[in-house]
């Protein structure tokens, strides 16, 4: 199956149109936080510290429910920051943290975020085959609906693992009642999937109708530069991943897309005994400026939830 990109639809961001986008905000809006009069998707992937890819060589899963668990208490502090900053967002949740923190999932959804998918624990998709992920899927979409009691549309791969070897997952999505994905960071990475020149903005996968909602990026010296979070919101100086989401809302007047982990405002998490120097460097680099940080970006940006930000492109049937 390929990737390939559908003709823009008629109303999405940047088409002419004389009805403004559902995703423009009202007049009203503060101007400090209308940077080109988007909002964009604030996200968040719901998987606790020692499930990340980056550890996945020194945690066995088998292993997991040894590990004391931070991510309920994380998330929380997340939910906080998103309340006093008066915005909501989509928590991509796995299935695993579902089962075991079902009150959390209550707690996401009684305070007006989207409750969404992150798979059943955090399996890379390229990893499975096709029966394998639509079961996956299928049973983590039941879950998460029958736990938080409202219907769950998206989905995000573990580490951006849809690629041009496992196409075929956009269908089985849509098989299982998924209507957006949100699984291909279109960079050059050694863990993320391997489609670096895939679309920008928001496309239906070639013979689907769902929706793949690309992670944020900025062209520059003909290549896709990130900045969508993660890691390289940390790393990377703010000032810098600012204007890069700037420049996305102004001139190609499109909605950014960022995530972060429950367990990047946790400087004091438990550290992984065995973690080669990389793994170190990108999990643990500027924890304890995580939430300040956030602080500035949901201060100088208009943020919601996806299926609110792209809610024209959702309610249209092509």
């Amino acid at each position: 199956m390929s990737v390939a990109a559908a003709s823009p639809p008629a109303g999405a961001a940047g088409a002419d149109c004389d009805t403004a986008p559902a995703h423009e905000l009202p007049a009203h809006e503060p101007a400090a936080r209308n940077a080109g009069g988007l909002r964009n998707a604030l996200t968040v992937d719901v998987e606790d510290y020692f499930q990340v890819q980056a550890f996945a060589g020194c945690v066995a899963r088998a292993d997991w429910d040894d590990f004391p668990a931070r991510v309920e208490a994380n998330t929380d502090r997340l939910l906080a920051q998103f309340d006093r900053a008066g915005v909501t967002a989509t928590f991509f949740t796995l299935a695993w943290v579902a089962q075991r923190h079902p009150a959390l999932i209550r707690r996401i959804v009684a305070q007006g975020h989207e409750l969404a998918s992150h798979g059943w624990d955090h399996t890379r998709a390229d990893a499975q085959d096709l029966p394998t992920f639509r079961a996956d899927v299928g049973r983590t979409r039941r879950l998460l609906e029958d736990t938080g009691g409202v219907a769950v549309i998206g989905y995000r791969a573990a580490t951006f693992s849809i690629g041009a070897r496992n196409a075929w997952a956009f269908g089985a999505l849509e098989a299982e009642g998924y209507r957006y994905s949100s699984s291909i960071n279109p960079v050059r990475h050694d863990l993320y999937g391997s489609l670096p020149d895939a679309p920008r903005s928001p496309f239906h996968p070639a013979g689907t109708g769902l929706w793949e909602f690309p992670m944020t990026t900025v062209r520059a010296g003909g290549r896709n530069l990130p900045c969508s979070g993660g890691g390289y919101f940390r790393l990377l100086p703010y000032r810098l991943f600012r204007a890069g989401l700037r420049r996305v809302n102004r001139v190609e007047r499109r909605p950014c897309i960022f995530y972060l982990h429950p367990w990047e405002v946790d400087p004091d998490q438990p550290r992984i005994a065995g973690a080669g120097w990389k793994s170190r460097f990108r999990h643990y680099t500027n924890l304890r400026r995580t939430s300040a940080r956030m602080d500035r970006l949901l201060a100088d940006f208009a943020w919601g939830r996806m299926d609110t930000v792209f809610a024209g492109l959702l309610a249209d049937p092509s």
